[in-house]
């Protein structure tokens, strides 16, 4: 993608990168309202060996809340960030032809 990403949306690709998650795990993590910020503390299971790994964790919640083990439809953070440019563009567009079509006063 040339243009650059939101700051909010760069913070997922981090984390992302940082803790080895799929594309599914970030979108579960995001569906399931956490901080991209604070994964870090849920994942230290080497020093905590009561706790989950982190991509087991994630899906263990949304089974729990969703009743799914995977959300339906998977998108990655950059196919959603072209979604909302288009989708952002396309009212625009809208918007400036009902002006132009609207009757002047």
């Amino acid at each position: 993608m040339s243009a650059k990403l939101p700051a909010h949306l760069q913070e997922w690709i981090d984390a992302r990168k940082r803790f080895h998650l799929s594309h599914a795990h970030v979108q579960m993590a995001r569906e399931l309202g956490m901080n991209p910020k604070k994964l870090g503390k849920l994942d230290n299971d080497d020093q905590e060996p009561w706790k989950l790994p982190l991509p087991r964790f994630l899906e263990q919640l949304y089974l729990k809340r969703f009743g799914r083990d995977r959300p339906e439809n998977v998108m990655s953070i950059e196919e959603r960030a072209r979604a909302q440019a288009a989708k952002k563009s396309a009212r625009k567009e809208a918007r400036r032809r009902a002006r132009e079509t609207a009757p002047a006063p």
